[in-house]
């Protein structure tokens, strides 16, 4: 069988890095267009994925007219990809699937999660054949949609799945214990974020010179834009594979992006987001606050506030690990599901029972 994957993002590569690895040992062909985005062309080749690239985006300022130009000369490319691999299931989200399945009359599942824009969900959704996400999404997209208990981060962060790498505390040269905090600053360039503003310039500096009097900082920035040299912290600048085992070992993540709160959340490391001004209600965080493991603020001082006490409290990691323990046993391992739903080639009804007792169709899951 002939499975193509579209991959945008390094969150889309490690969704699909277990499957793809998975499908191609039992002997299918796998195939992951992709466009060169931050880190996603470094974690494709960091797991040996079989890829190709149909073009870029830079981490800038995003409009819908910049995204209209770049999807047109993008579309050609993934066009002539998908025709020439001649897929027999086409994995995705958005236009980019939507459009390799219609060209190339192949089955479309689009694996979602709650974002806020409705442009994604609007021209892909006709062209779905399977719609997948997690539970707590709160749209209905219709007969095709069906969910699960879990998030998509339970593709490669679900304790059957995740192993984590002992060696990372050695990569990032901090003691056995010495505890660390990892702070991520969004580029905001998605199509969603436009016009949302996170952490402001001065708050950066403040909360990684207050953070810095408890604790080593890290920080990720995404975009590129931060002068660390007058500051207390030291730019994470290990490989972006090691990114899960570094959150894993930390004391806490605090971040103005979505993405790696959940995944902190899930490994049992206390994660805060600041919303800054996205008044947004996403599902996941919803879900994940109300079992004790992220937490979002909308107010500055609240999050640095809130930082430096639970910094200052012994007894917090063994808190969200026992509360991470509790949670997920019971969520559903995504990897296991993706490659059922492949080897049905998008056609539930070919899933054997404990698959399908797995998925239920939106409408009865409201």
């Amino acid at each position: 069988m002939r499975i193509l994957v579209l991959a945008n993002t390094p969150a889309h590569v490690h969704l699909y890095r277990h499957a793809v690895d998975r499908l191609e040992r039992a002997g299918h062909d796998v195939l992951v267009l992709t466009r060169e985005y931050a880190c996603t062309t470094d974690l494709l080749d960091y797991f040996d994925m079989p890829y190709r690239v149909y073009g870029d985006h830079e981490t800038e300022g995003y409009s819908k007219l910049g995204f209209a130009r770049e999807l047109g000369g993008q579309f050609l490319t993934i066009g002539a990809e998908a025709v020439r691999f001649n897929p027999d299931i086409v994995f995705g989200r958005g236009p980019y699937a939507a459009y390799a399945g219609t060209l190339t009359r192949t089955p479309v599942v689009l694996v979602l999660d709650d974002e806020p824009g409705d442009f994604n969900h609007t021209v892909s959704r006709p062209f779905a054949d399977c719609i997948i996400s997690p539970k707590v999404t709160r749209r209905d997209l219709g007969d095709a949609h069906y969910t699960f208990d879990g998030f998509k981060e339970c593709a490669y962060l679900h304790p059957d799945v995740f192993e984590p790498n002992d060696d990372v505390r050695e990569y990032l040269d901090v003691d056995p214990d010495e505890p660390y905090v990892l702070v991520r600053f969004n580029a905001l360039d998605a199509l969603h974020d436009a016009d949302l503003e996170g952490f402001r310039p001065e708050q950066r500096r403040d909360l990684i010179k207050r953070l810095s009097e408890e604790a080593t900082v890290f920080v990720s920035d995404e975009g590129d834009e931060m002068d660390l040299r007058e500051l207390p912290a030291r730019s994470y600048d290990l490989h972006p594979a090691l990114i899960h085992d570094a959150m894993a070992e930390a004391s806490l993540l605090v971040a103005d992006t979505g993405t790696m709160v959940n995944e902190a959340a899930l490994l049992g490391t206390p994660a805060f987001r600041y919303r800054g001004t996205d008044d947004h209600e996403y599902g996941e965080f919803r879900e994940l606050e109300r079992a004790g493991l992220a937490e979002q603020f909308d107010e500055y001082d609240a999050v640095h506030d809130r930082s430096l006490e639970i910094l200052a409290d012994d007894g917090a990691n063994d808190r969200w690990q026992t509360r991470r323990r509790e949670y997920t046993d019971d969520l559903v391992n995504l990897t296991d599901l993706l490659v059922d739903v492949a080897r049905s080639r998008g056609e539930l009804e070919r899933l054997d029972r404990s698959t399908k007792r797995v998925l239920q169709p939106r409408s009865r899951s409201m």
